[in-house]
């Protein structure tokens, strides 16, 4: 008997995956004979798909036990609750980066979270039934209002109890101080930073608002964190601007200690929409440069300089083993609600990063509450929270649900909301998802490849 599967020609085998994640590569016999129900089970190739869960004897019933627990290990965040907690503790910010999404270009006033907002949504977070938690400090430029991010930490370590809470700040470190650090040491927050690429790449891309660039600022900071033992992370986004320079981008991450560079393509929010013209690019133009980058990463890799690319490293934990990375763009369904909440510097919440930038650009199609008015059982519970969980469970989209790369991929109802006018993606080659598959040929181009699938491997 065979189990549901898809499939695609790919270079000169066919490339074919199950709802668990599982891959085979077949050639065109293997293929057909998988098809028409006819594999021979003792061949190498029956051997493998029996193994992989492509094909069984026995009873449907039988089988549906067998592949039960691996079902469920793919969709483990399911049975946690919210983990994730944003708290965007000001729209305030002192650069003017070319593609930012938490701005559309206009000149709003900025806002700032007061205590008191704080508290309530701290006290709402703190309701998640999921003991393992992870608030995050956004903005605008956070550290712009670091006195709630104290209070916050402060307030969270005495109302907890025996919940576990983990801390990060994602910051461009050009207000960071000794003071900022010694506290971050004492609560062990983590840093999350953008570092575009060598110094002409960054500066083109983040600026001040005086137009100076922030470059030496970045790095001086980075020396801070160093020589006091901070642990911090960095992504980095790719504009129009970034595509000539693969290699002087990724080699920046080596000459700061990296050991992995998270290739973030530019999603289609804020300025980066409002002047897609100037710092936008084809699916195909993002793929291009994608391509030269995974394989100088490789090629250094190979030369003994460890690298990972943040990207690959997430599908492979799904496509090697079968257990995803909690990325919340990457679920079926997406974190939206269910995996991460938002709370704006106002009070409003949203369900992710995501909903409240949207908001920010005049639509709050996402938001579920106000810290004031609702709890958390009631933001959850609302029909917004309820839409974004349909409308991205990608087994029942017509558009991924027959897709060779649906065990890995991901659907964002807040982008097909602002770019297709719909929250249910009808788009098959959309941007987003020519540029996921692009991605997903070259990692199953390199495990292909023996010597290049022994690297990968290890990410």
């Amino acid at each position: 008997m065979i189990n549901y599967f898809n499939f695609k020609k790919f270079n000169n085998k066919y490339l074919i995956t199950n709802d668990l994640g599982r891959y085979l590569f077949a050639d065109k016999k293997e293929l057909f004979s998988l098809i028409n129900n006819q594999v021979d089970m003792n061949s190498d190739f029956g051997k493998s798909a029996e193994k992989n869960m492509f094909c069984y004897n026995g009873s449907p019933r039988g089988f549906a036990e067998k592949v039960k627990p691996y079902f469920r290990d793919s969709k483990n965040y399911l049975f946690s609750s919210t983990g994730l907690h944003i708290f965007v503790v000001t729209k305030s910010c002192n650069l003017k980066c070319v593609y930012c999404q938490t701005q559309n270009g206009n000149e709003i006033p900025n806002g700032f979270m007061t205590e008191e907002i704080a508290e309530r949504a701290v006290d709402i977070a703190l309701t998640s039934p999921n003991d393992n938690l992870s608030f995050e400090f956004q903005g605008g430029e956070p550290l712009a209002n670091f006195s709630v991010i104290q209070h916050i930490v402060e307030y969270t370590e005495l109302k907890k109890r025996s919940k576990n809470i983990t801390y990060n700040i994602v910051t461009n470190l050009t207000l960071i101080t000794q003071d900022i650090v010694d506290f971050i040491k004492k609560y062990n927050v983590g840093i999350s930073t953008s570092i575009d690429g060598n110094e002409l790449v960054h500066n083109m891309n983040r600026r001040y608002r005086n137009g100076k660039g922030s470059y030496s600022d970045v790095k001086h900071s980075i020396e801070l964190l160093k020589v006091n033992g901070v642990r911090f992370g960095a992504i980095q986004t790719t504009t129009s601007n970034s595509l000539p320079f693969y290699k002087e981008i990724i080699d920046e991450y080596i000459s700061m200690g990296l050991k992995s560079i998270f290739i973030r393509p530019l999603t289609p929010l804020g300025c980066a929409n409002k002047d897609w013209n100037f710092v936008g690019y084809s699916a195909e133009k993002f793929i291009e440069f994608y391509n030269k980058a995974f394989d100088y990463i490789l090629q250094l890799n190979m030369n003994g300089t460890e690298i990972s690319e943040g990207h690959a490293t997430i599908f492979l934990s799904k496509i090697l083993h079968g257990y995803p990375v909690n990325y919340m763009e990457l679920r079926s369904p997406c974190g939206a609600g269910i995996g991460q909440i938002a709370y704006y510097y106002d009070g409003n919440v949203y369900t992710c990063d995501e909903g409240r930038m949207l908001a920010e650009m005049g639509d709050d199609s996402f938001k579920l509450g106000n810290v004031y008015n609702n709890t958390y059982d009631e933001l959850i519970n609302c029909n917004n929270c309820k839409a974004a969980c349909i409308s991205s469970v990608l087994e029942s989209l017509p558009t991924c649900h027959d897709c060779v790369y649906s065990p890995y991929c991901g659907t964002c109802p807040v982008t097909n909301l602002a770019l297709n006018k719909n929250i249910f993606n009808r788009e098959p080659n959309s941007y987003r998802c020519k540029t996921y598959r692009g991605i997903l040929d070259k990692i199953f181009s390199a495990l292909q490849n023996e010597k290049e699938k022994s690297i990968i491997e290890k990410w």
